[in-house]
This record gives structure tokens, C-alpha cells and sequence, in this order.
């Protein structure tokens, strides 16, 4: 938003709400389908391993397509380009669902169509940043990267328990929840009339490979996006690993599904819990010394498991871990959306991505190795230690100490092509 008039609060700005809305129904459907896929894989695969496998292949579609998709969205129009996303979403999984009912579905199959979920995910993730930015002010941003931290906690909250539900009644049914909710991302966003993007005649006049190229320059000359990186690169495989381990422990040791799915309920819940005090916080206490907090309660909650190796264990220390993972996403995330022009929102965004997304794939085939190999004791023990190391090297890198309060990203702002 460009305009000298006041902003509207969030909760009266219409496009922002229907940005917000699309997205929340489509992450609560998603869930369902992302939880009930390892599930169905393993019952197709009868083994950790495979199952592991089809999950990484699946997410290498958004490690492929991040790049590109970045590009992308900064020379097509915003919105209709969210609408096609989805769009191509809603035919995937609505047609992962039909193989299901007809019994046809194969463990190739659910890859490849995880596959082509994760690159319109790609799309998705490049273009939303820049349209949520376009409908808020900087000194909102804090706020609006909070709540879209809520919404994936009330995804998250949601999608486990009904997934579990779902998934009892029948394999394909969480999978229609998911294509439901990417329709409801095209009729929202179809209702949307405020601009997503600036002028847009520029970018378009450019090649795609030396605007690219353009965006991976800038990314590198910030020294607070190239710190990030590696960052993001640790947590993600940490992390990942870790949830994968638990989940796929807890589905070949024959844990019920809801009880499954009960763990995700409270990863969501404390989340939930995060996102609506990391507003608060954030304007109380600087943003980069709330994430190497907020990075040391997830390590401490990874260690605690690694100890506690039982389904009472994994559920405390998973309240521990995750509490304050929206005030660390909201204080990076907002800051760096903040002080990026809009014109490489979607470059620098799919760049920032690439760092999340070049473990993914790993993430699922290491721990389900370290699984069959180690134990679970074994392999909690291995991303707790990782990740703790990796809080102590963030403590001694003064990109991410100086970032301050919200107040104060607008003063960081970046003029292109300057930097």
C-alpha cells in the first residue's frame, strides 16, 4: 500500500482478509492430505523406507520449481497467477482422491502427484509474500506475518484430528478436503480488486534468465539474506527429520491415527498460542534476538524428546519445541519482506525458499534411514545435536542480532537496483 491515508486494520482490510481466508481453508485441507499421504504411502510400500522415498520425491517438485516460480511471479500478474496455482491444485489432488476410491492408486502415482502439489506450493509460496505486502504497510507487517503464523497453527491444529477422522473413514477422503481447499483459494482470491503488483511493463522486458540472475545478485549483496540461508538450511533438515522419525515410528510401531494425528493438535495449539503473543513481543523485544530465543526452545524440545523417547515425551516436548517457532518465522520473515523492493519480492523470496527447500527432499530419506538404523532414541539424539549447534553459531552472527522491532524495518528498506 502506497498511499498517504492511514492504513485500514488488518481486520477491516477486505483484500488481505480474503488473501487470508483462501489460504487458511486451503492450509487446513492441505493438511489433511499431507497427513494422510505417508500413511497411504507406507500402506502401499509396507515399508519406512519407501515411504520416505515418496516423500521426498514429492517434495522435489517446490526444490525444482522454486527458482523459476520466483521469477514468475514477478512478471505475471499476482492474482490470476494464484488463481491457476490453485486451480492446478484442486485437479491434483481431487484426482489422487478418485485413484484412491477406484483402488488404483499406486505408490508411484501419490509421488508424482505430491510432486506436482509441491510445485504449485512453489508458485504459491512466491507469489503470496508479494500480494500480502502489496495490501499492508511495513509497520503492519510484524502483525500480518504473525497471523499468517496463526493460520498455520489453526491449519495445523485442524488438519491432524479431522485428517485422522478422514483418513478412518476412507484413504481418499482427505485428499478431497484438500482439493476443496484449493477451490476455495480461487473463489477468494477471484473476489480480490486491489492491486497485487506494481507496474509490471519493465519486468516483463527483461529474460527470465537475466532477471534470475538479477535476483540471486541481490540476494547475495544483503548480508542478512545470506545469512539467513544456511540458517534455514539447518533448521529445515533438523527439524523435518525429526517430525518424520517421530511420525514414522509412531506409524510402524501401529499407533492409531488419531493419536497421530493428536500430536500434530498440539504442535498447532501451541503454535496458535505463539502467533497471537509474537505481535506483543515483537514490539517489545528486538526480532533477532527473539529468533536465537525462540531457536533455543526448539532445540531444548528436540533434546527433551531424544530423552523421553515415548508417545507421553514426544507430545510434551513437542508443546516446547514449537511455541515460539511463529515469533521466530514472523520476526525473519517480516523483516525480510519488509526491506526487499516489490519488484524482487518473488526472486528474493524463492532464493530465501531454495535454502528450505533444498533439504526437504533430504530431510524425509535421512531420517527414515537413521530410523531403521539407529532407533528412534539414536536418531532424536542426531537433529537435537545439530540443531543445538546451530543456535550457537546464529548467537555469533550479527546480521540476524541487529534486526529491531517492527517499527524499524521500514528504515532498513533496500532501493533497487541500487543494492
Amino acid at each position: 500500500m502506497t498511499s498517504t491515508q492511514p492504513a485500514p486494520a488488518l481486520w477491516r482490510n477486505r483484500p488481505y482478509l480474503l488473501l487470508m481466508s483462501g489460504k487458511t481453508t486451503q492450509l487446513v485441507g492441505e493438511g489433511m492430505g499431507a497427513f494422510a499421504a505417508p500413511l497411504v504411502a507406507y500402506s502401499l510400500t509396507h515399508s519406512v523406507v519407501l515411504a520416505g522415498l515418496i516423500a521426498a520425491v514429492g517434495e522435489g517438485g517446490s526444490l525444482l520449481a522454486t527458482l523459476p516460480a520466483g521469477v514468475i511471479a514477478d512478471r505475471v500478474d499476482r492474482r490470476r497467477l494464484l488463481i491457476a496455482a490453485s486451480v492446478f491444485g484442486t485437479l491434483l489432488w481431487a484426482s489422487t482422491g478418485a485413484l484412491a476410491i477406484a483402488g488404483r492408486l499406486t505408490g508411484w502415482q501419490l509421488a508424482i502427484a505430491l510432486f506436482g502439489v509441491s510445485v504449485v506450493t512453489a508458485v504459491f509460496n512466491a507469489t503470496e509474500t508479494g500480494a500480502i505486502r502489496a495490501v499492508t504497510r511495513p509497520e503492519q507487517l510484524a502483525s500480518a506475518m504473525a497471523a499468517i503464523q496463526g493460520r498455520s497453527a489453526v491449519a495445523q491444529l485442524m488438519s491432524g484430528p479431522i485428517g485422522g477422522l478422514l483418513y478412518a473413514v476412507a484413504r481418499a477422503a482427505p485428499f478431497a478436503a484438500a482439493a476443496v481447499g484449493h477451490a476455495a483459494v480461487v473463489a477468494c482470491t477471484w473476489l480480490v480488486r486491489a492491486p497485487l503488483n506494481g507496474e509490471l511493463s519493465e519486468a516483463r522486458r527483461g529474460h527470465p534468465i537475466t532477471q534470475l540472475a538479477e535476483g540471486i545478485r541481490f540476494f547475495t549483496a544483503v548480508p542478512v539474506l545470506r545469512t539467513s540461508l544456511w540458517l534455514v538450511m539447518l533448521i529445515n533438515l533438523t527439524v523435518n527429520g525429526a517430525l518424520v522419525a517421530v511420525n514414522l515410528e509412531l506409524v510402524q510401531t501401529h499407533t492409531a491415527p488419531l493419536l497421530i494425528g493428536l500430536l500434530d493438535t498440539v504442535a498447532g495449539g501451541v503454535m496458535l498460542l505463539g502467533a497471537v503473543a509474537a505481535p506483543a513481543l515483537m514490539k517489545r523485544y528486538p526480532a533477532g534476538r527473539l529468533a536465537i530465543v525462540g531457536l533455543g526452545a526448539i532445540a531444548a524440545g528436540f533434546l527433551g524428546m531424544a530423552v523421553a523417547h515415548s508417545y507421553g515425551g514426544y507430545v510434551g516436548f513437542m508443546a516446547v519445541a514449537c511455541v515460539l517457532i511463529p515469533v521466530v518465522n514472523s520476526g525473519i520473515g517480516g523483516y525480510i519482506t519488509a526491506i526487499v523492493p516489490d519488484a524482487l519480492q518473488g526472486r528474493v523470496g524463492s532464493v530465501n525458499s531454495l535454502g528450505y527447500l533444498a533439504v526437504a527432499p533430504i530431510a524425509p530419506v535421512v531420517a527414515s534411514i537413521a530410523l531403521a538404523g539407529l532407533g528412534i532414541a539414536g536418531t532424536l539424539w542426531c537433529f537435537a545435536i545439530g540443531l543445538a549447534a546451530g543456535v550457537v553459531a546464529m548467537t555469533l552472527v550479527p546480521e540476524i542480532r541487529r534486526i529491531g522491532k517492527p517499527d524499524s524495518w521500514g528504515d532498513d528498506a533496500i532501493e533497487w537496483p541500487r543494492a
